[in-house]
């Protein structure tokens, strides 16, 4: 019998590890494997919207942050939407992230969870996250364009779950790409190189949107849902 998509995506959750070498300084941040919440949390949401065999558009941002999928396993997902929009427990720490409270204004405003996660898929650039130590000791978000060397150390391992990703039952007209800046620039060079996909739409980053572009929301969300009628 057939995997579900879900199936294919815990077990590619479950699988997921970097054993490359990272420049000093920085920590890779892997929820699958620092935390016992993420697994078991993603893994419910999965089963619970994913039980199927449909294929699905891509979404992807950068990498995980903290408070986020660094937390629950689930992209643009913190605890507080995990409970309040998803309808599902969650165990670990309670956590607030700006661009999952935009990501599920839109997807409300796509017609709810259950109507977006039919038709999208979303990851990241790179599925697993980065922290740095700032100025003060204080552990911060890294992204793996930060850094020339991060990007080189982990250009493999992004290439490889890309197609992994692909792989799970997702279709390749068109991918989404969270950060039309150094997100898409990287991801449509990386796309003329590997051909994965035949077009990629950038849109703002919904932590962008949030901090600096929020009396703005509503315009944001109208574009987002203007772009995904192209899928």
């Amino acid at each position: 019998m057939m995997k579900t998509f879900a199936k294919r995506v815990i077990a590619f959750n479950r699988e997921l590890d970097f054993e490359g070498t990272l420049p000093p300084g920085i920590r890779i941040m892997n929820p699958f494997r620092e935390n016992e919440f993420a697994l078991d949390a993603s893994s419910r949401f999965y089963n619970k919207y994913y039980n199927d065999n449909n294929a699905r558009h891509l979404i992807l941002g950068i990498n995980p942050g903290r408070f986020g999928a660094g937390l629950t396993g689930i992209p643009f997902t913190d605890p507080k939407r995990v409970v309040e929009k998803c309808g599902l427990e969650f165990h670990g720490p309670v956590a607030h992230e700006p661009s999952s409270v935009f990501v599920y204004e839109m997807i409300d405003a796509f017609g709810g969870p259950e109507v977006f996660y039919q038709k999208f898929y979303i990851n990241s650039v790179c599925p697993l996250g980065f922290t740095i130590a700032d100025e003060k000791g204080k552990e911060v978000n890294f992204n793996y364009y930060d850094s020339r060397e991060l990007t080189r150390s982990v250009y493999g391992f992004i290439v490889e779950n890309i197609e992994k990703q692909i792989s799970l039952g997702i279709k390749t007209a068109v991918v989404f790409c969270f950060g039309n800046g150094h997100n898409e620039k990287f991801l449509q060079k990386l796309n003329k190189e590997h051909h994965f996909f035949d077009e990629v739409i950038g849109l703002e980053h919904p932590r962008y949107i949030m901090q600096y572009k929020a009396k703005q929301k509503d315009e944001f969300v109208a574009k987002y849902l203007s772009a995904f009628q192209l899928a």
